[in-house]
């Protein structure tokens, strides 16, 4: 049927709902990666330093995973419609004080003001999707929210590039404002209240343990980059970081009713393939961050070049996560995990002996060939873990899955930058050899930067192999041969709704 119910018992276009959420949350989601290609205008324009204008993606990210876990709560106690709207609205406040900002501190606040919408809009598009669609479907639907979760992220370096090159830097924010606004304003008539909620009162101890505990941990390894897995800031934070983590998760497990369930990782269907969804992310990010920086640095390309050449690979993943949906409603995950994680680690491997004159269509179709594995392995595998779960979970699986991803992307970037950093500068030569001979000094100089990137890509090698290890031990039900494990109550309200 075309037309679903939702809580107050009328029916819903189904389709113009998902129409809706998929719209608003590209728009948010892109915002991740916008700001990638247009560091050097916006230093130039506010006359900034790099470490200091890095913090418009740092802290985006620290917020939007700080977030992460809050949306749980928010999703069990506000109104669907209510929540995602004023995500929504929070977000375009952000996105027009960055296109208004006239300093760089400004701008800043614009950022944090949009992650604050950005880590509720992405765990409630896939929470949703998970709840008002039969389990035999939601491998297609969340196909779809695949596809704006990857390829948003994918393509914001090469259309900021697009943007900087041929427009201005405010330009970036700006020709997001109506779409957002045009989704905002159908929103109110498209959006419904379609999942139970419960009066609970916020646990402020729960929230101030995860936003300390995160935000230490995935701030300390933002920085490894820059400055190392020996500075006090960095070390500071990851132990500060794993403390109050810690202190939250024994909270959750000891309460009556916890701020963030974390008892969906007993579930082993959930925990098998959060632990796969984590890896793959660490392999994709690392990749598709060294990449970029090889083309720039050791190629001479521009920033716009080098977004060009990750472009196909976001599309290919764009093209692909639909299908995968697909194929996941009636196969199941393991064989699409297997064949995924296979893809990446064969599309992972040549990066490791690229060399300065490797052609760049070459490097075009491997990155193409690791989206492709990203796409059939990630969200099917993710969806037959929260499968496995009651549906009254399935917004704190969500919120455990997307944090767990965000810190595992930290963990990856910290661990190839901080790789390719120490090998690069261990095999750089000595000042003396630029007296004396200064071409061996700069070959030997981009010798070692490219010696820096073989090494961090052997690591993203490792990432790979721990995957496809870990694909072996994914269920191999498939949806429309389970059972979905439902609760009493609401559990079954809202699979009533979903099917209808």
């Amino acid at each position: 049927m075309n037309q679903a119910i939702d809580t107050n018992g009328k029916s819903y276009s189904r389709t113009w709902l998902v129409v809706l959420l998929l719209v608003g949350t590209f728009c948010t989601v892109l915002n991740q990666t916008i700001l990638t290609t247009a560091f050097p205008t916006l230093m130039k324009s506010f006359d900034v330093t790099t470490s200091t204008v890095q913090w418009l993606t740092t802290g985006f990210m620290l917020v939007n995973g700080i977030m992460i876990p809050i949306s749980a709560w928010l999703t069990s106690r506000l109104n669907s419609k209510v929540l995602y709207e004023s995500a929504m609205i929070i977000f375009l406040i952000g996105t027009i004080t960055c296109y208004m900002a006239p300093n760089f501190g400004v701008l800043l606040t614009g950022r944090l003001i949009q992650a604050l919408g950005v880590g509720v809009t992405m765990p409630l598009l896939q929470t949703l999707m998970l709840s008002i669609f039969p389990a035999a479907s939601r491998g297609t639907a969340m196909g779809l929210a695949g596809l704006v979760i990857g390829v948003a992220p994918a393509i914001g370096p090469t259309l900021s590039g697009w943007v900087i090159d041929n427009y201005q830097w405010r330009d970036l924010f700006g020709m997001i404002i109506p779409i957002v606004a045009i989704v905002i304003i159908a929103g109110f008539w498209l959006m419904k209240s379609v999942l139970p909620t419960k009066k609970s009162v916020l646990d402020w101890l729960s929230a101030a343990l995860s936003t300390i505990g995160f935000g230490s941990l995935l701030y300390g390894f933002s920085e490894v980059g820059t400055k190392g897995w020996d500075d006090p800031i960095v070390i500071t934070g990851l132990v500060v970081g794993v403390i109050f983590i810690l202190l939250f998760g024994w909270r959750q497990l000891t309460m009556k009713e916890p701020f963030l369930d974390l008892r969906v990782l007993k579930n082993r269907e959930f925990s098998v393939s959060a632990l796969l969804s984590s890896v793959s992310m660490m392999a994709m990010v690392g990749v598709e961050m060294l990449l970029p920086l090889y083309l720039q640095i050791v190629r001479g390309d521009s920033a716009f070049e080098s977004g060009l050449t990750l472009l196909p690979g976001a599309l290919m993943m764009g093209v692909l996560s639909p299908f995968t949906g697909r194929i996941f409603d009636r196969i199941g995950a393991k064989r699409l995990a297997i064949t995924g994680m296979f893809l990446l680690l064969a599309g992972t491997i040549p990066f490791a002996f690229i060399t300065k004159t490797t052609p760049v269509p070459y490097l075009i179709t491997l990155y193409a060939v690791r989206m492709a594995g990203i796409a059939m392995a990630m969200m099917p595998t993710t969806t037959a873990g929260m499968n496995a779960l009651p549906l009254r979970m399935m917004s704190n699986g969500t919120a455990v899955n997307n944090t767990l991803r965000q810190v595992a992307s930290s963990v990856g970037t910290a661990i190839l930058i901080s790789i390719s950093t120490n090998v690069s500068k261990s095999n750089t030569p000595g000042k003396s050899l630029l007296k004396s001979d200064p071409l061996s000094y700069k070959s030997g100089i981009f010798n070692g930067i490219l010696d820096g990137y073989h090494a961090a890509f052997w690591a993203a090698i490792l990432f790979c192999i721990v995957g496809f290890i870990v694909a072996f031990f994914i269920s191999g039900r498939s949806p429309r041969s389970m059972k979905v494990s439902v609760d009493e109550g609401a559990d079954k309200s809202t699979t009533a709704r979903g099917e209808a």
